[in-house]
């Protein structure tokens, strides 16, 4: 029996298990109703927050994760594994209970709160870092598998010609890493998007499109919601598939 009918089977049928879902919900709304759904100014504040939200968080994981990344796919020190298994922690742990254990450092009865008189729960930062922890390792893992490939004589190359260790980093591992860079920047912040758990504990207000979704199905059912839910989709739907073309160019 050959391998390419078989593979291409088994894969066609896990493409229709997520295409069904969407397609179904897709067109289980009307041109007219999507129409009126766009016009909502809820509904297009709710998505352009939840956009904003979530490209802010992925800004501060570039800053902060890329050198982190390098770290961990360059040298061996003790602990290192200890580190990459906490990197991972938000995968596993449920997003519900993500939200409260970041409540109880940003909460208003925390000590940062007391310490600085910054309330954070409740504003768009709150909701930035609700998604900046469940998605943080996506990028973190991204960046570090990019820089494992690349080969370490180019570094050592550039240290002995001249080049500064910064500048070997700037100048040739950055460039050479930048598919994964730009690959996990759009997982991440595709993940911060879809993020309800985490976000919904820290800032139920302001609402992002998946709390007020949620809240449009839990009062008045899956009609009302439908719509909204079809706005989200299409407009991640369309930016992600540009992120992708544009991504795969460079």
């Amino acid at each position: 029996m050959k391998a390419k009918p078989v593979f291409y089977f088994l894969g066609t049928l896990l493409i229709l298990f997520i295409v069904i879902p969407v397609f179904r919900m897709i067109f289980s709304v009307t041109p007219q109703e999507a129409g009126s759904a766009l016009m909502e100014k809820e509904l297009m504040g709710s998505v352009l927050l939840t956009l904003r939200a979530s490209l802010w968080a992925t800004l501060i994981a570039l800053v902060l994760g890329i050198p982190l990344s390098f770290i961990l796919a360059r040298h061996h020190f003790f602990g290192k594994k200890v580190i990459e298994g906490l990197i991972d922690i938000p995968v596993v742990i449920p997003h519900t209970a993500a939200g409260i254990a970041l409540l109880m450092v940003w909460g208003r009865e925390s000590v940062f709160t007391k310490i600085t008189g910054i309330s954070i729960p409740g504003t768009e930062a709150a909701v930035s870092i609700g998604m900046l922890f469940v998605s943080l390792p996506f990028l973190i893992n991204s960046v570090k598998e990019g820089f494992k490939m690349i080969d370490v004589r180019y570094e050592k190359t550039a240290v002995s010609l001249g080049a500064s260790p910064w500048k070997a980093f700037t100048s040739v591992s950055l460039p050479m890493a930048k598919k994964s860079i730009i690959s996990g920047s759009i997982m991440m912040w595709a993940r911060g998007i879809s993020e309800f758990g985490a976000v919904v504990i820290l800032a139920y207000h302001p609402m992002t499109a998946p709390v007020l979704i949620f809240e449009r199905f839990q009062n008045f059912g899956l009609d009302y919601a439908a719509p909204a839910t079809v706005v989200l989709i299409l407009i991640t739907l369309v930016i992600f598939v540009i992120l992708r073309a544009v991504g795969d160019k460079q």
